[in-house]
């Protein structure tokens, strides 16, 4: 009702500005009692908001002032007492229900019935003033059904969409539990096969060590410590396993604080066009979390700057974009390896495409990845 409120004050400002010009002289005591009350009733029905009852009393209240503000001015009619009415019954049709808008409607035509038949029209103009009033009352009630029907959609609507999220959070649970179950298993199944195997090499070369003759021992030694580094590397990546998978921009975000307070990086980073309300699958988070982190590395390696800029954004929310921008010198040049490949490869999964360019100035690597709609693949 705040927004609409003001609205009905314009108009019933403009409508009485008329209605009062429109008298055949001043105002008496009694019409300026009524069109007191009319207003402080028009004034405090935005208190009576979500009180049905009560507004359906103070728009018959109204109705009934106005037999006191247009009675009693002999053959003389306004016609603007028509327009009052009208907007009563409007009022009454847009806030209420139907039984409640009848009660008003009731009262409003028992008062222009007792206004009309002072006034000595002709019985021409009374039919005239009738149609009008049934037009307009069934126009109003066909507004209230398409009004209620909409307000029913919406309603449903937003129990779908509440629905829909809570779905949607429930399958990226699921997803993010079964890839950990995934990671656990690739996890056991290396410290299983992979672990002990190399544990049992270990132990058999250390056995044929001790028993190998002295020109070769040198060569045991470097083997035996090659495969302990082995064995040590493989219990870490076992241990990167068992990690929680941390990814999305939110992880970028704190890649980016812990680059800046370990690494003595300096990031500026930007966000445009509600990036951050993109609908992005758990899959693509973790491919542009993979990028950046890929590309700021390559930074902290290959670069002489300490400097990087960092720009997310998702125009029309169709595609999001990222950029990871760094100044280079002229005579720097890159050949593109191993990570940039394994970054694009990513990418391409979810359905994205990666560029890397270079000029004189700048070295930039830009990807862009296709959001898909709701019920979508990557939704």
């Amino acid at each position: 009702m705040k927004k609409s409120y003001f609205i009905w004050l314009a108009i019933y400002g403009v409508v009485w500005v008329f209605a009062y010009l429109a008298f055949p002289s001043g105002i008496n005591k009694i019409q300026l009692t009524s069109m007191c009350v009319f207003f402080i009733i028009l004034f405090i029905l935005p208190i009576t908001a979500n009180k049905p009852i009560w507004q359906t009393i103070l728009f018959s209240i109204q109705a009934l002032t106005t037999i006191g503000v247009f009675h009693h001015m002999g053959s003389m009619f306004n016609p603007y007492v028509f327009l009052l009415h009208a907007l009563i019954i409007a009022e009454a049709v847009f806030y209420l229900n139907r039984l409640k808008s009848f009660i008003v409607i009731g009262v409003q035509l028992i008062c222009a019935f007792v206004i009309m038949m002072e006034a000595n029209l002709s019985t021409t103009i009374l039919v005239w003033y009738g149609l009008l009033y049934s037009l307009i009352i069934t126009a109003l009630f066909y507004f209230q059904t398409v009004h209620i029907r909409e307000n029913e959609l919406s309603k449903k609507y937003d129990v779908l969409l509440d629905e829909y999220r809570k779905m949607k959070r429930q399958l990226m649970i699921e997803e993010e539990q079964a890839r950990l179950d995934e990671r656990n298993m690739i996890g056991r199944e290396i410290h299983d096969s992979v672990g002990h195997k190399l544990t049992a090499l270990l132990m058999q070369f250390e056995a044929f060590r001790l028993n190998a003759v002295e020109q070769d021992k040198e060569k045991m030694t470097t083997l035996k410590e090659l495969i302990s580094q082995s064995l040590e590397e493989t219990r870490k990546a076992v241990k990167s396993f068992k990690q929680p998978e941390v990814g999305g921009l939110q992880g970028i975000i704190r890649l980016i604080r812990k680059l800046e307070i370990e690494s003595y990086m300096k990031i500026h980073f930007s966000v445009k066009h509600g990036a951050f309300a993109a609908p992005l699958s758990g899959e693509q988070s973790f491919a542009i979390y993979r990028a950046v982190q890929e590309a700021l590395t390559n930074i902290m390696k290959h670069s002489s700057t300490r400097e990087a800029r960092v720009m997310f954004e998702s125009p029309g929310r169709s595609i999001f974009r990222f950029e990871v921008i760094n100044q280079t010198t002229s005579n720097y040049h890159f050949q593109e390896g191993y990570g940039l490949k394994a970054m694009r490869e990513r990418l391409e999964k979810v359905g994205g495409s990666l560029d890397v360019t270079q000029d004189e100035h700048q070295f930039r690597v830009k990807g862009v990845i296709r959001l898909i709609e709701r019920g979508g693949q990557y939704d």
